[in-house]
Order: structure tokens, then sequence, then C-alpha cells
């Protein structure tokens, strides 16, 4: 086994599997154009200081799961953890918050200058439709919660500091050390015993300013409309210090403790953080890799179809092959067309053609050769071995998969 290995934390995406992600890429883009969406990439390292800033400097995420590093001028740097902080970056930067923009970062989605619940309703529905595009729906159950302005969440959380305090021998070691540095983390901690005790712990919709609260309720009102099923888990906080207002998670029980699917909310403060003008703004992000892993777990099966495989006898008939293969390419760009390489015998490329998954073997052979033909064995399903001259395979071919 060869001494080089990928950097812990950071994976293959194998041919057996990139099917699934192109699946979902593609389900993401044909949902997120038809609400009118538009993609920006993102450098893939930020400054440390951009997502402690925004993040918060004592969540998981900057305490345990940023990979950081110092440049050649000793600048720190962050593998980046998240999208939204790099996206509100890059929107204050390049002056996008003129006009009401919507950006569109690989499976996440930031809109900004839209103070409304309207758009957190669009948000969702989005969601839906992706999961409807994949046959998933079913599988996912929407969390929602607020969690109101800054002036609500300080009373709340005085309140939750106050009823932990008096009971903080009972809590994890993690809650405890929340306690004093961030305790509306508390209410997500995964501790069953915590979990327990904060069934008599105040609630966070009983602290909520008048306007979050009324928002609440026209979300509410709206789903409802639109026929989207949620539930309201007033513990759900989301682990980044920039949310406000309405918060919410995709969960699934499909995949034991890794159940959130996707998750956003409102970051209203969040641009006039980084030095814009004061903007409203609400996104969510999609975990890819635990997408790709419901839709394992549900038997939700992706693969690249492989349409022809091409057998040659020998090297000149391999010669001969090649000019006419890249033709049908021409003539046919939606086939997939996999040429045998490297030689071998005809039962040997056979083998590989029927390993492929391929739906036809082409074959060049002696005879083929000499008489400018070629001939078409199926390998899937029903159909005759037929010989064609070369000029007619094309069209054979555009008839035989436009039935199809």
């Amino acid at each position: 086994m060869s001494q080089y290995r990928a950097v812990r934390g950071m994976v293959d995406i194998l041919p057996d599997s990139t099917p699934q992600w192109q699946r979902v890429e593609g389900a993401a883009k044909r949902v997120l154009d038809s609400y009118g969406y538009q993609e920006v990439r993102l450098p893939i390292i930020e400054s440390t200081s951009l997502f402690a800033r925004s993040i918060g400097e004592v969540t998981d995420i900057v305490e345990k799961e940023m990979y950081t590093f110092n440049d050649r001028s000793d600048d720190s740097l962050s593998l980046r953890p998240e999208g939204t902080a790099g996206c509100v970056r890059a929107a204050v930067q390049h002056n996008l918050i003129s006009t009401r923009q919507r950006q569109f970062n690989q499976l996440g989605v930031e809109v900004f200058g839209v103070g409304t619940p309207d758009l957190d309703a669009e948000l969702l529905l989005m969601c839906r439709a992706l999961w409807r595009d994949l046959g998933i729906e079913d599988a996912l159950t929407l969390e929602i919660n607020s969690i109101g302005n800054s002036e609500a969440r300080s009373a709340y959380r005085d309140a939750l500091v106050e009823y932990l305090s008096a009971r903080k021998e009972q809590l994890d070691e993690d809650s405890q050390r929340r306690l004093e540095s961030n305790p509306l983390r508390i209410l997500d901690s995964k501790n069953a015993e915590t979990q327990a005790l904060l069934d008599g712990a105040p609630q966070m919709l009983d602290y909520l300013d008048e306007e979050s609260l009324a928002d609440f309720e026209i979300l509410r009102d709206m789903l409802e409309a639109a026929g989207v099923k949620y539930v309201i888990n007033q513990r759900l906080v989301r682990g980044l210090d920039y949310y406000n207002k309405t918060v919410f998670e995709w969960t699934t029980n499909a995949l034991g403790a890794q159940g959130t699917v996707c998750g956003g909310g409102r970051y209203d403060g969040l641009v006039a953080q980084f030095g814009g003008r004061d903007t409203s703004g609400a996104g969510f992000a999609i975990g890819l890799e635990r997408l790709v892993l419901l839709l394992d777990a549900m038997g939700q099966q992706a693969s690249d179809t492989l349409d022809i495989f091409v057998i040659t006898v020998d090297r000149a008939a391999q010669i001969h092959a090649l000019p006419r293969i890249e033709a049908l390419r021409s003539a046919l760009p939606n086939l997939a067309i996999q040429v045998n390489l490297g030689g071998g015998s005809f039962k040997s490329q056979f083998k590989r053609a029927d390993k492929s998954g391929a739906r036809y073997a082409l074959v060049y052979g002696e005879s083929e050769v000499s008489s400018n033909s070629v001939t078409l064995k199926p390998l899937r399903g029903e159909g005759e071995q037929a010989t064609f001259p070369d000029e007619e395979l094309a069209s054979w071919l555009k008839q035989s998969t436009a039935d199809e």
C-alpha cells in the first residue's frame, strides 16, 4: 500500500460515488434556477478572523473543526468550514448589495436585502422542491424556531443561565464550559442527561420580541398554506453566533446521530458586521456528504449509464475504428462511448464490455475493417446482433435511443 494517504478529515470521492453527487448537483441546479437564483463560487481558503468573527470564537466550528494554518506572511488562514461568512464577505467586497441580490453557493443559498418572512418561506419551499426532485421528501423533517432579536436573546440567555447555574453539577463537561461562554449552545447538547435537564428550562418563544414573534407566525401561516409540514423545536438555535429570528433544520432518522442534512436561517446583522451597510440576509446550506449518504441509505441509486463499449481485434482495427468512433461522438454527443484500451483478446474485451454496464458492444474485426462496416451486439435485454455499413450506424443508434 502506498505511504501517501488523503489528509485526515478529507476524502476522495471515487468513480462509483460521483454519479450520486452529480445527481444531487443537477437537481440543485434545476431547482435553484427555477427560483431565479444565481451562482457565486468562493475561495476554499479565507482569513481565519472572517470565521471567528462571524461564527463566534467559542463555537465548535472554530474551536474544534476548522483546519487552520499560517501562510508565508504569518497570516492565519483557514479551510472554509461553511459558506455564509465567505459569501457575505464577497458581497461586501464586490458591492453586490446595491440592489436585491441572490447568491447560490455550492449547495447553499444566500439572499440579501429582504427582511420579511416571505423570504424564509421561499427558502424552505425551495428545499422541499429539491427533496421532491430527489425523491426523499418523506425521509426529512423540517424543524423551525425563532431566536428573536439581540435583546430577546439576551433576556432569554440570562434566564437560561440562571436556571442552569442552579443545576451546574448536573450538566455534562462541555455544557458546564458553555454556561460561561455560549449558553445557548447547551440547548443542542447531545448529552441525554443534559437534554432531560432542559425539559424544565425557560422556553425561547416566551422571550421573543413582538416583531420576531409576528414574523414567525407569518412564516408558519405560509408554510401551512403551502402544505409544508414542520415541527417547532425550541431548542434549535443553530451553532453560529450570527443568526437571528428564524432558524431551521431539515433532519432525518436514517443516518443515526448525523441527522441534520440542511440548516439555515436569518443573519440580519452580519453584513454590517463585515463593514457593509445594514442589510438583511438569510440562507441555508446543505451538507452534500450527508445528502448523498441519505440517498444511499434510502436505496436511491444513481449511476453513469454507458451506451457503447468498442472492441477491436488488433492494432489495425483500433486505428481503423478511431476516426469512426470520434465521428460517432460528434454526431451523437449524448451517447457515452468507451473504447477498449490496452488490447486483449476478444474474450477478455467482451468481459470488460459486460462489466462496464454498456448497452451495446461495437465490434471491429477483420471482416468489418475490410468491408467498412461494424457489428453491433446488444449486451443488455433483448435484441439481436447486426452488422451495419459505417455510414448507417449513427442513424440507427439515433433512432434506437429516440425510441427509448
